[in-house]
């Protein structure tokens, strides 16, 4: 493997958590949630290999209100290795909250998020991490031999990623894959909200940055139970009407809102004028139609939409202009970073 040139200490101006860089390489963000069958061995498959690709490495494991063992499994290993740093929530956020807090403490040049139920192979790194060194800014794992039931985890998938692919633009075989690489700078200027996590590829894609995938090993759940289901598809649906609005209408709401105003007031009014038509020269009553009905609707439906896009403009700037808040409240944190005013 070509080793990475180590990061040079930087400013990152966006996250609360903002600190010069330490030279590290890379940082792994792994999301947790009732995983203490997995995670001692989860921790020594990591850690292995990252040692054998001898680079600076840093893994963040975040405790998405674990109410099993997790923590205290994640406690003791922190203990005796510092590299590991643990934030606990104080209840469960859901996944893209975990890997929104990841994402904000991380310190490498690349961030690499991972699973903790052993599906992932921590094996598959060195390639990922090869591929975005030739230049790529997220590269995404592909499931080619994905080791999951058909029916309720492969099928829905596959739906849900050609469904993604055509909306956004960006297409990959597995947008559900979580063992990816991005480079830092790339997901330090997005903000995860919902179920984005998944979509992180597409919404970053506006940046101009480069995607791409390789296929990477899965394995069949040995340890806990799954945490998604069927249910998740409807989810998945609601986030990529989200996400496709967010990269075309983001910054320009009213673009969208307008449209629809301009043409449900030009279908009212072209109705309403229909009426008056039949009513001067055909002596005609339209009191009691329908389409009179259809008509006001649709005009005050149109101003109904321009006025969301005026309130939608208005909330852009707002949110541009301001900083976000975190979507996440950290209960625990163990072995944070020297604290700013420790550094000076």
């Amino acid at each position: 493997m070509q080793v990475l040139t180590p990061a040079q200490p930087t400013m990152n101006h966006h996250h609360p958590f903002a600190e010069p860089l330490a030279p590290l390489q890379v940082s792994i963000v792994v999301p947790i949630y009732n995983e203490e069958e997995s995670i001692p061995h989860l921790y020594q498959r990591l850690t292995e290999e990252l040692e054998q690709l001898a680079i600076a490495y840093e893994i963040i494991a975040i405790d998405d209100g674990s109410k099993d063992r997790s923590f205290a499994l994640l406690h003791a290993l922190a203990a005796a290795d510092p590299r590991l740093r643990v934030v606990r929530f104080r209840r469960n956020f859901g996944q893209t909250a975990a890997f929104s807090a990841g994402f904000d403490r991380a310190r490498g040049e690349y961030i690499i998020t991972i699973d903790a139920d052993l599906q992932n192979d921590p094996a598959d790194i060195g390639r990922l991490l090869d591929k975005a060194n030739e230049g790529y800014d997220v590269v995404s794992g592909w499931r080619e031999n994905r080791q999951d039931p058909y029916w309720n985890r492969r099928l829905p998938s596959q739906i849900a990623n050609r469904l993604i692919s055509v909306a956004t633009g960006v297409y990959l075989h597995d947008y559900g894959c979580s063992l990816k690489v991005y480079r830092t700078d790339v997901v330090s200027n997005i903000q995860l909200y919902g179920e984005l996590h998944r979509f992180i590829p597409a919404i970053a894609s506006w940046q101009g940055v480069a995607v791409t995938e390789l296929p990477v090993n899965h394995y069949a759940r040995q340890y806990g139970k799954s945490k998604y289901g069927i249910s998740r598809i409807v989810r998945v649906l609601l986030d990529l009407i989200t996400v496709r609005f967010l990269l075309s209408y983001a910054t320009r709401p009213m673009q969208i809102f307008g449209l629809f105003g301009l043409l449900s007031i030009l279908f009212g009014t072209l109705t309403g004028l229909y009426l008056v038509a039949l009513k001067l020269f055909l002596n005609q009553s339209i009191g009691d139609r329908p389409l009179l009905l259809l008509a006001v609707v649709l005009v005050i439906l149109g101003f109904q939409f321009l006025s969301m896009g005026l309130i939608g403009e208005l909330v852009v700037r707002t949110y541009f202009e301001t900083q976000g808040k975190p979507i996440y409240v950290v209960r625990q944190e163990l072995n944070p970073p020297p604290a700013r005013s420790e550094q000076e």
